[in-house]
């Protein structure tokens, strides 16, 4: 399998797929990770907020594949906004990871001083500690107002994405910018299995001997969006991976656009009480 990539706007290739760790238990990260690996994954998403990034690093230093040839992923989270506190969360970070950069570093939340969180993050991207910088659930309008006012623009905008949250209003904004878009959720998230229990996905699926999961991430991927899908179980992440040898259709593509449910998303990141919530709890 040859893992087809996109091209971030500062020319750095990233891979088309990889594995997400989201809600992967501390002390069942670094098994994973490495099955993820043997599997064949070469991008691994983490966080901040997930706790398990040094399994994670564990993982990619006992695996004996070169640390180039591994697109590293993690995020800001809120409790670390601002200047000094991201900056000082940056450095815990490549400590944890064990590694001497990250190859795409997010801001997690749209939430916080996120300005602050940003200058730190473009002082370590131009330091070499990290390879691409970006955000992660900032909606439309947040976006446009972030990307407008600093220097170097968001790389990445990592957002809900899956044929039933197509994300479609945004694509103007984040093209505005050159910005790429990255899907967490992208066989649904949490909860929300109508994806993978999609007749219509299933029945194109079919004609390629492809279940409606693999449907969803090779639509997704051809439309140039990163998917990141979480399993911890190593035959589930083998199919996750095997969506390259074939290619959906136009038809194909549009006949999946009429599932959209929820354009932006599930989760309203907007909504007060949501906000309240993040704050409060984490800030």
């Amino acid at each position: 399998m040859t893992m087809q990539t996109i091209r971030l706007n500062n020319g750095v290739e990233m891979p088309l797929l990889g594995y997400g760790v989201f809600k992967v238990a501390p002390q069942e990260c670094e098994r994973c990770v490495s099955d993820a690996l043997e599997v064949g994954y070469r991008l691994i998403d983490t966080a901040q907020a997930y706790f398990n990034e040094e399994g994670v690093g564990n993982a990619i230093s006992k695996s004996g594949i070169s640390r180039q040839d591994i697109f590293l992923v993690t995020k800001v989270w809120i409790s670390n906004a601002g200047e000094e506190k991201a900056a000082a969360s940056i450095d815990e970070s490549l400590r944890k990871l064990k590694t001497g950069y990250i190859d795409l570093l997010l801001i997690h939340q749209a939430y916080g001083d996120v300005f602050g969180s940003w200058r730190a993050m473009e002082a370590a991207y131009r330091a070499g500690k990290v390879r691409a910088i970006g955000v992660s659930n900032f909606q439309a309008g947040r976006f446009f107002d972030f990307a407008h006012y600093v220097d170097i623009k968001p790389m990445v905008n990592q957002l809900q994405c899956n044929p039933l949250v197509q994300q479609r209003g945004i694509e103007p904004t984040l093209a505005e910018y050159g910005t790429k878009m990255m899907a967490w959720g992208p066989l649904g998230g949490e909860g929300a299995e109508g994806v993978v229990k999609s007749g219509l996905l299933a029945s194109i699926g079919e004609g390629y001997g492809k279940t409606a999961a693999q449907v969803a991430l090779r639509w997704l991927t051809q439309r140039g969006i990163v998917a990141i899908p979480k399993s911890t179980h190593m035959e589930r992440m083998r199919q996750n991976l095997d969506i390259f040898d074939f290619t959906l259709t136009d038809e194909e593509m549009e006949r999946i656009a009429t599932l959209n449910c929820h354009d932006t998303g599930t989760v309203n990141f907007g909504d007060p009480q949501f906000v309240k919530y993040l704050v409060e709890t984490y800030g």
